[in-house]
This record gives C-alpha cells, sequence and structure tokens, in this order.
C-alpha cells in the first residue's frame, strides 16, 4: 500500500485501454478511483494539488480539478479547506475488499460448475435452452415522466429510417437478448453516465422493470425460500417476489439507504437482496460509498445476489448523480436494473438488465420463453435516438423540468399543507415522501382526497409488516406549475372536512 503518491502508477491506470472512450476528467477520477479501491492509494494518504497534477500529467487545472469533485461527492476522498485533498479514511482495508479471503472466494464462485449459482428453476430453464425462434394520468401519480415535452418529430423521423434501412427484417423475430445496436447504446451510455464497468454481451432488453423483477424472482429464488428487500421498498418488487412464492424477508433502511449491519446480522439463509441504492424507493435516500462497498463485500464473502434497480437515478438535482453499485463490484455479483419508461415514455415499454456473465445464458432463455424478444422496430429506433445524441439531450431538458417543478410542489405543500405533512426533500428522483403530523391518519386523508377526485399513494403499503410512518408519497413529474397548484388547493380543501 504507497504511503506516497506515485504518479507513475497514476499514468499506467490512464493507458487503460478501457478508459480511453472517455473524456479526460472521467479518466483521471476512475483512475484513482481504481487506486483507491484496490488500497494502492492508502487511507488518508494525501494528493497533489490539483495544479501540481495537472502539471504532472500535462492537463488543464481544470480536468483535475473536474475529478477531484466527482471523486469528493462519491464519498472517496476529503477536501480540508487550507489543507488539501485526502483519500478517505472511512475506506478501510475491509471495505476496499483487498482481502484474500474475498479474492479466493470470488475465484471459487468463477470456477464453480456452470448454473451453480441459480435456483433450482434457474438451472431447469438453463437446461432447457430457451426457445429460438421467436395510465391516464392523474394527480400525483408517481413514476410518470412529462410526455407532452417529448420530441416526437425526432423519434418519427428515425422510426421511418429504420424501417427504410431494415424493411422486411425489422417485421421478424428478433434476438431474445435485444438488438446487438441498442445493447451497444445502453453499454455505452451506462459506462460513461452512470459509472457502470459492462461490455454489450452482458445486456438484455426486456418490456419493463417487472419482466426483470419477474426473471430473478424465477432464476434466483425457489419457492419458499427467502428473498432479502428493503423496508419500505418499492411495492412492485415485493408482489413480483411474492407471486413467485418466495418469503420476503425485509431489512430496514436509515437515511444512509439499506443497513449493511442487518445484512451481516441476516440468518435467513436468502442468496439475493433488492436495493435501490442510487435513490431509495420511497425514502429517497442515497446509499452512502461505506455501504456500497460493505454491500459488495458481503455478497462476493457469503456468495449472494445484489439486484440494484437503478429506476430514476437520471434526475439527480444537486450535482452529478452517485456511480452504480454494478460499476464498483469487480466481483460480479450485481445485476442492473434499468428502465425507459421513466426518461422517455411509459408507453414504450422497454428497460433492461446488465448481467454477470455467467447469468446472461439463463436469463435470456428464459426471456425467450415468456414473450420471445421486444420489438425490433422500437429497438433500433431507440438505439439511434441514442446514438444521435437525443437520449441524452432529452435527459438534461428533462432533468431542469423536474427540478424546477419539485421545487413548485415543495412550496405548493408547505403553503397549503404545512400543517397537515412535513415533505421529506429527495435529491432527486420523480416522488417526494410527505410524512404525517400526529392525530392525521393515512387512511382517512386518502379517502378525503378521493371524495374529491384526488389520488393518493400511501407510504404504509410500501413496509413490510408494520409501518413505521403514515403518508403519501406524491409525484410532480408529469404536472405544470398550474396543475401541481390547482391539485394541491383541491387536495387542501378536501382536507379540511375532517
Amino acid at each position: 500500500m504507497a504511503k506516497t503518491f506515485e504518479l507513475e502508477t497514476l499514468q499506467m491506470r490512464l493507458d487503460d485501454a478501457q478508459l480511453r472512450q472517455l473524456d479526460l476528467h472521467q479518466r483521471i477520477q476512475r483512475a484513482l478511483r481504481a487506486l483507491i479501491l484496490d488500497g494502492i492509494l492508502a487511507p488518508g494518504l494525501k494528493l497533489p494539488a490539483t495544479r501540481v497534477l495537472a502539471k504532472s500529467l500535462g492537463v488543464a487545472r481544470d480536468t483535475v480539478e473536474n475529478a477531484y469533485v466527482q471523486l469528493h461527492r462519491d464519498g472517496f476522498i476529503v477536501r480540508r479547506e487550507g489543507s488539501g485533498s485526502y483519500v478517505c479514511e472511512a475506506i478501510g482495508a475491509e471495505l476496499r475488499g483487498a482481502s484474500r479471503r474475498r479474492q479466493a472466494q470470488a475465484v471459487k464462485t468463477s470456477q464453480a460448475a456452470p448454473g451453480a449459482g441459480l435456483s433450482q428453476r434457474g438451472r431447469m430453464i438453463l437446461d432447457s435452452g430457451g426457445v429460438n425462434d421467436q395510465q391516464v394520468i392523474k394527480a400525483f401519480a408517481t413514476g410518470l415522466p412529462e410526455t407532452r415535452s417529448f420530441p416526437t418529430d425526432v423519434w418519427e423521423r428515425l422510426q421511418r429510417q429504420v424501417m427504410k434501412d431494415y424493411r422486411s427484417s425489422v417485421l421478424l423475430h428478433g434476438d431474445p437478448q435485444g438488438s446487438e445496436s441498442l445493447r451497444k447504446a445502453i453499454a455505452t451510455y451506462l459506462n460513461l453516465e452512470r459509472g457502470a464497468s459492462c461490455a454489450p454481451d452482458q445486456v438484455l432488453v426486456l418490456s419493463s422493470t417487472r419482466q426483470a423483477l419477474f426473471l430473478c424472482a424465477q432464476l434466483l429464488v425457489d419457492v419458499g425460500k427467502p428473498i432479502l428487500l428493503e423496508n419500505p421498498g418499492y411495492f412492485g418488487a415485493r408482489k413480483a417476489f411474492e407471486t413467485a412464492e418466495a418469503k420476503v424477508v425485509p431489512i430496514d433502511v436509515d437515511a444512509s439507504g439499506i443497513r449493511t449491519d442487518l445484512l451481516h446480522a441476516d440468518r435467513s439463509g436468502a442468496h439475493c437482496v433488492y436495493v435501490t441504492p442510487s435513490h431509495q424507493y420511497p425514502t429517497g435516500a442515497t446509499l452512502t460509498l461505506e455501504r456500497r462497498l460493505e454491500l459488495i463485500n458481503w455478497a462476493a464473502e457469503k456468495g449472494k445476489w445484489v439486484i440494484e434497480d437503478d429506476y430514476d437515478s437520471e434526475f439527480h438535482y444537486a450535482g452529478k448523480p452517485t456511480a452504480c453499485v454494478q460499476g464498483l463490484d469487480k466481483y460480479q455479483r450485481t445485476l442492473y436494473l434499468g428502465t425507459f419508461s421513466k426518461t422517455l415514455f411509459p408507453g414504450l415499454r422497454m428497460g433492461y438488465m446488465v448481467l454477470p456473465r455467467e447469468l446472461v445464458k439463463a436469463f435470456t432463455y428464459a426471456r425467450s420463453m415468456l414473450d420471445g424478444h421486444t420489438p425490433q422496430i422500437l429497438q433500433l429506433t431507440l438505439a439511434r435516438f441514442m446514438e444521435d445524441g437525443h437520449y441524452n439531450a432529452h435527459v438534461r431538458a428533462m432533468r431542469k423540468l423536474y427540478a424546477g417543478r419539485q421545487a413548485i410542489m415543495l412550496d405548493a405543500i408547505g403553503k397549503h399543507l404545512g400543517h397537515v405533512v412535513t415533505a421529506c426533500r429527495p435529491q432527486g428522483g420523480l416522488q417526494i415522501p410527505c410524512v404525517l403530523h400526529e392525530g392525521w391518519s393515512e387512511e382517512k386523508t386518502i379517502r378525503q382526497a378521493a371524495s374529491a377526485g384526488v389520488q393518493l399513494p400511501g407510504l404504509s403499503r410500501l413496509y413490510a409488516g408494520a409501518a413505521t410512518q403514515q403518508g403519501w408519497l406524491l409525484g410532480y413529474s408529469s404536472l405544470t406549475a398550474h396543475e401541481i397548484e390547482t391539485a394541491m388547493r383541491r387536495l387542501a380543501h378536501a382536507l379540511k372536512a375532517r
């Protein structure tokens, strides 16, 4: 472990072929991050000043500064005014995954017989070989994007191009794993924007996150066996696993995300945990770097799977989103779930998974048995939409729009309902959790709101067992400022009749 900063080591990492596609500040940030995670840069080590490192590398000072800023935001370094930048002390040897025991376990897992990590049902599907041929907008609806601003003219033009270039071939059966061009576009996007570490052959294109959850339930959890879920957590995930006859074991969350100490204490025998680390649903908490590393190492040591649902991380309003768990997981124990329903439009019905390589074949076979493949026309149109830069441009525009709408919603809650609920301001996302003040009943307020034509998604249903908090989860992304104000006035009026 280096006790002094060695420029040659950093330069060797910068020459890594996997980093060459990134912008220069991203290459420096990724290289330093890797040195910290590998234990080469010790906790507490002082890093060179930005001016000094920039001169040594022959780059602009702003380039190094941008790299340091992201490392600081992600929790890898601390910056002390008048003193400098240091590797975070909290990232000790146990968190970095440097122990031989973890590495030996990872090697053992990778050398295991094919399908050894699957459920009995999953191994059966893997052995089968698969099949080869083959909302109405409501006030405060959660997870519903603004569709009125979608560039339909661009989408229509690209779809016409696809029909012209591919002709009748797009009318035939497609690859169950997804079109190669779309898988390449997704992998490129995730590596650049979400800090992932994946290749196109690890991507599986699906119809939705729910389909991804169904596949996880079928292939990773046997009937009657346990699976760990955040508490409170995403209702759809819980129902998917319960429908598959799995036993849901709740793991509490706090302001720092899922409690990894409870994971270590779990004795249920569960082989999987479902998490929403970038924006915990519904609390909005972001899983800290320390806990991300603990989660990864727990999975590697115990031979567990981590199901990471990154459902709306594109919409982060304070700085850049934190890098996904999958990108930090060098042990390949993380299954990454993403969706286009929230970034583009729900009618697209398209999501995806990034899978550890040992699971790709089994999941693809299972998908082929469900619905064969996602429509080729939509896949190829989306691929061009991403390749031409329209996807990133749309996400940036929506991020700005939603940030403004979140502020409007928070102001409206304070003005009209400050005596009823406390709004918990999240760093991003498409909805706001609101906790009812003492003396107010969730069941009664939902009933009163419904009588006025306003549907309130309750918080209590998101808890497994007894709910510790009562309140609502209010969506705002699909509502204009006028619609937010109108709906809030209607709700406040309905609640006056206590």
